[in-house]
């Protein structure tokens, strides 16, 4: 019973002093988040993609990965603006398995909080660095944001944190494009509640501080499926789902009314092949309907080098050790067919 306090972890201003940002890569990573924002705005037409595996395991294969992620996306900039999805740190139903990388920088060690903070802020770094990409994670602590707040364009909010008051009050102070996704039940109002409350200014206690955040309009939803009471998964990517949900917006008139599809976790089905099919579907939605087609901003795909998933003693680097992920191959497919549409549409 109670808490056993282990270490005292590093404070942010430490963690950046001993990873810092050089002046180009404060420069490079500012451009792109001048860019996301214009999408939600907006005023570009280009499609986001965030991408990148269910989570961010080993160093190594991330970064090759987000190597490979960079050729791609010289091709394909002119209509798609690509954000590598970088997760750190990971929900359990449970409470129980693999917590990401911020637990466990080596997961098949114990957890160690000091060398993890160190490890993902390293990891992403390396990424701007060698890869020109600002990058994605999930707020799922929102205490440790500040650890990744110069380094990342685009937050999410996950389904079993959206109704946390904290989540939604330090995304209300975030300088990035945060997305609310909806909640394991499926209620939209809880989502879009979480948005009005991200995009207003809160006083509230960060940090052993009392902090004052201005909003952040560039909150949007994310649809990620639900599960029903009876513990079916339900999709809720389907063309009148979106035109619920953009008429929803409407009723509350919310300032840059946008949609990011998840084409995993319950909108698949957790199949995660299926993952192509929904984003082409959700691509010809946009072709269909000039509404939705400004509505629905982007998609959130897990991808990693070898499709599928593995058990961490299996050694598979590139492979997800959690959910499993389209591999390689089907990455290029999808993004192919993604730059099709989108070009079309333009």
């Amino acid at each position: 019973m109670g808490f056993s306090f282990l270490n005292q972890l590093p404070t942010t201003e430490e963690v950046k002093k001993q990873y810092p940002l050089s002046k180009e890569l404060i420069e490079q990573k500012a451009k792109r988040d001048a860019e996301i924002k214009s999408i939600f705005r907006g005023e570009s037409k280009k499609f986001l993609l965030v991408i990148g595996p269910c989570s961010a395991d080993h160093e190594d294969p991330v970064l090759e990965y987000c190597h490979r992620l960079k050729e791609v996306a010289k091709d394909v900039e002119d209509q798609i603006f690509i954000v590598p999805r970088i997760y750190t740190n990971k929900p359990r139903t449970t409470g129980e398995g693999y917590k990401g990388m911020l637990h466990q920088p080596d997961p098949e060690k114990r957890a160690n909080l000091t060398e993890g903070i160190l490890a993902i802020r390293h990891m992403h770094i390396r990424v701007l660095e060698e890869c020109g990409f600002s990058t994605a994670d999930e707020m799922l602590y929102p205490d440790n944001h500040t650890y990744l707040d110069d380094v990342l364009s685009y937050v999410a909010v996950g389904a079993r944190s959206v109704e946390n008051q904290q989540h939604r009050m330090v995304a209300s102070g975030v300088d990035v494009p945060v997305g609310m996704k909806n909640p394991t039940s499926g209620d939209l109002g809880v989502m879009l509640n979480s948005i009005y409350a991200a995009e207003h200014g809160h006083d509230f206690i960060f940090w052993e501080w009392e902090v004052q955040t201005g909003g952040n309009p560039f909150a949007h939803a994310i649809m990620r499926g639900s599960q029903s009471k009876h513990g079916q998964m339900v999709p809720n990517y389907h063309y009148e789902d979106l035109k619920l949900l953009h008429s929803l917006y409407t009723e509350k008139k919310l300032p840059n009314p946008a949609v990011v599809v998840d084409t995993n976790h319950c909108n698949s089905g957790k199949k995660y092949k299926e993952q192509l099919r929904i984003a082409q579907e959700i691509m010809h939605f946009r072709k269909y309907s000039e509404e939705l087609r400004s509505f629905v901003k982007g998609l959130m795909v897990e991808s990693y080098l070898l499709e599928g998933s593995a058990r961490v003693e299996e050694h598979i680097l590139g492979k997800s050790i959690t959910d499993p992920c389209i591999g390689w191959d089907d990455t290029l497919r999808l993004i192919s067919t993604v730059y099709e549409y989108q070009a079309l549409n333009r």
